[in-house]
């Protein structure tokens, strides 16, 4: 079987062509899908008025939509033109938990949809989108949450002591349609509508939740007793941040939504998880947040280059901008929202460099697409 060169490889000689191009292009490159609209979606809900922002926010979200579309179509092509390349990536234990990141895009673009997209095509056709990229982000996600495992168990060589932040990536997919959800629940009939989304989301939050439990401490254990992470894959510690920071957000928007949809005491008790959940769930999130920095830049000193390894920097700490920006509307303490606003800086700058080193080595032809 030929498998696809690790996350972080240098491109082939041969790779530069066009043709070359598709073939190796993997379904790690969703990922920046999910970068860039996380900075629209993040921004749009921070707790405080900043001229241009949502603007900007808009802007940015339009790039993810764009970007969304086109890799939808060339990873269709992929599929169409390279199926062995296609299969061969799902057999790779480096590459297919990364199929976890197309659920992701397509919930995180319909998301921005909801929350600044409107602005521009309407509250009407923002729903219809919504609801085309929940659905079909759900069904994807939820196949990915069981399938990737399968394969793990069933056809990946997996050798010990190579547990990767990457294995959480299928079963964190769950998790953003279970944040996301929430936004559409006022757009439905009210009654068991509304009722079976919220509670469909919250099962959903504990699927996920309870997966990212089982792997966590066999990440962990890599982490302190080796072996260590190759350099490329030291970013894919934020991934670790995702089910963190995702999980907290999801808490706080179903605390929005239950007191229209639930009766007592289940409304109140929705508000209640959002801050005896979401509080020392982030306590933990900014510990791992520090401990990823630390290790981020000592990788960096010791020669990590750029990779699309990279853009882990930027969904995941999203999520823990939305998680701390509704905790900050929960309990109404003034220094969630300033962590949501450190956070969000420290977004915006990993996107821009994750963006311009991506561009650059595309043009330069020194990123291959399975990089």
């Amino acid at each position: 079987m030929t498998t696809p060169a690790p996350p972080g490889s240098a491109i082939r000689p041969e790779a530069g062509s066009r043709g070359s191009r598709v073939r190796n292009l993997g379904p790690n490159w969703y990922a920046s899908v999910m970068g860039t609209a996380i900075v629209a979606n993040a921004g749009a809900a921070l707790p405080w008025h900043v001229p241009g922002l949502r603007t900007a926010c808009t802007l940015v979200w339009a790039l993810s939509a764009v970007l969304l579309a086109v890799l939808l179509v060339t990873r269709a092509a992929h599929w169409a033109r390279h199926g062995d390349q296609a299969r061969a990536h799902l057999l790779d234990p480096a590459m297919a938990p990364f199929y976890g990141c197309l659920s992701m895009a397509l919930l995180a673009v319909g998301g921005g949809t909801m929350l600044v997209g409107k602005d521009w095509i309407g509250v009407g056709a923002a729903v219809a989108v919504d609801a085309v990229l929940f659905t079909a982000g759900t069904a994807v996600g939820l196949l990915v949450a069981a399938a990737i495992p399968f394969l793990m168990a069933t056809r990946h060589e997996l050798k010990p002591g190579s547990a990767s932040p990457v294995w959480i990536l299928p079963v964190v997919a769950p998790m953003v349609a279970a944040a996301l959800g929430p936004l559409l629940v006022p757009h439905l009939p009210a009654g068991q509508w509304q009722q079976a989304l919220l509670l469909g989301c919250y099962a959903m939050f504990g699927l996920s939740l309870l997966a990212t439990v089982f792997l966590l401490p066999i990440v962990f254990a890599r982490l302190l007793a080796g072996p260590r992470l190759p350099l490329a894959l030291t970013p894919t510690l934020f991934l670790v941040l995702g089910p963190l920071g995702q999980s907290t957000t999801a808490v706080n928007n179903f605390a929005d939504v239950a007191p229209g949809v639930l009766q007592a005491p289940y409304a109140e008790g929705f508000r209640m998880l959002a801050v005896l959940y979401g509080v020392p769930t982030m306590g933990f999130a900014l510990l791992w947040f520090a401990l990823s920095c630390a290790v981020v830049r000592r990788a960096w000193r010791q020669g990590m280059g750029f990779s699309m390894t990279w853009w882990a920097l930027t969904f995941p700490v999203g999520t823990c901008v939305t998680g701390a920006e509704g905790l900050a509307r929960h309990t109404g303490v003034t220094a969630c929202a300033w962590i949501a606003g450190g956070l969000y800086v420290f977004l915006v700058l990993a996107w821009l460099v994750a963006g311009a080193r991506t561009l650059r080595g595309l043009f330069a032809g020194t990123l291959a697409p399975a990089s």
